[in-house]
């Protein structure tokens, strides 16, 4: 079976798709008023959209299963990658305005704080978003994919982590960087500090790569594999919803801290979302929409640290939750001009870079004749 094969057109989509919602939702939580966030039609629909994690959580396990890289080293690295990764965007949102002093009074008072902030850079510069999440979840997830062979146990290790994340949570110890590693693994301090705890958000990505395994076994099927997703989609769903709905405190309390149930339950809905968006795209042929979306796929990571950096830039020229939603959709067009605007640039440069590179090494390979 041929490499390429291994791609289901359905994945990129949806990451593709994710690029660009994620610009619309960061845009709007960072721009548009409460009011607007939560009283309008299109505001709320946003909001709506912003509870589509899983989605993305899913897939990045179904692709990573089926990735060509399938060494534990590059597991690892690329985990450790995506933690500094993290830190790094982190400094670039919320430091390069303090440091430059155009940070927003408004945001600053979020946190309770008061001009100069400078005590806070560490605790802004730590802050747990979702390439902690992906980073720290890789280093797990490697193992995994390196030793156990059989897809149920890997599905049971996905419904494990869910099961024993509300018994876990909030584990700490009183030694600063062991403590860091805790909280990002099972803090529940939402929404000051960590927004997507290892614990139970690493249960989704598992959970992908029990259908990544499946697709692999069933010699890359893409109409099956879905088949399956759907009827696995439906059974979860038979089993979270009760457990959210009559005993809610400990199977979801909230969406960010979600227990057992809430994560079977969001899996469940995933499932059938995926199996709908392919039953939708089948025949879907290539145009210019599908290239832009499998563009935005290949660039997930640095297009996402580039929207966030971008946006939590303009804080201090149009100002923190101030908007409404008129203003607010144009900003959200800005910003997606602007995030492809850059990512291109980094293209160009990532291009420029390797040409250098590889005239360099033929100059070297004549040298030796």
């Amino acid at each position: 079976m041929e490499s390429q094969n291994k791609r289901i057109l359905t994945l990129d989509i949806i990451k593709g798709i994710s690029v660009i919602g994620m610009i619309i939702i960061h845009t709007l939580l960072v721009y548009a008023n409460v009011k607007s966030q939560y009283e309008t039609a299109v505001g709320s629909f946003i909001v709506f959209l912003g509870r589509g994690t899983s989605i993305f959580l899913i897939c990045m396990g179904i692709t990573f299963m089926t990735s060509s890289h399938q060494s534990l080293k590059s597991a690892l690295k690329r985990g450790v990658l995506l933690v500094f990764g993290g830190l790094l965007m982190n400094f670039m949102k919320f430091m390069i305005p303090v440091i430059f002093n155009f940070a927003p009074d408004n945001f600053i008072q979020k946190y309770g704080w008061h001009a100069p902030i400078e005590q806070q850079y560490v605790y802004l510069v730590q802050l747990g978003d979702i390439l902690q999440l992906a980073g720290m979840s890789l280093l797990f997830a490697g193992f995994i994919r390196a030793y156990v062979k059989n897809k149920y146990i890997i599905l049971a290790l996905g419904l494990f982590v869910a099961l024993i994340s509300r018994e876990v949570s909030g584990l700490t110890l009183d030694y600063p960087v062991i403590n860091y590693i805790l909280d990002l693994l099972f803090n529940t301090d939402y929404p000051a500090y960590v927004y997507f705890p290892v614990f139970p958000w690493m249960a989704f990505i598992i959970i992908g790569m029990f259908f990544g395994k499946w697709f692999q076994e069933l010699n890359y099927d893409i109409k099956q594999i879905f088949r399956k997703m759907l009827y696995v989609g439906l059974l979860f769903i038979a089993i979270g919803a009760p457990l959210v709905f009559l005993y809610g405190d400990y199977n979801y309390n909230g969406f960010y801290h979600m227990g057992p149930g809430g994560v079977i339950y969001f899996a469940g809905w995933t499932l059938l979302f995926l199996w709908l968006i392919n039953t939708m795209t089948t025949k879907v042929k290539e145009n210019r929409f599908i290239r832009v979306l499998k563009y935005c796929s290949k660039n997930l990571t640095s297009m996402y640290m580039i929207q966030w950096i971008l946006i939590s830039w303009g804080k201090g020229i149009f100002g923190y939750r101030q908007h409404e939603i008129g203003y607010v959709s144009v900003l959200i067009l800005f910003y997606i001009m602007l995030t492809f605007s850059v990512q291109t640039l980094v293209d160009m440069i990532r291009k420029k870079k390797t040409l250098i590179d590889f005239n360099s090494l033929s100059s070297d390979k004549t040298a030796l004749k």
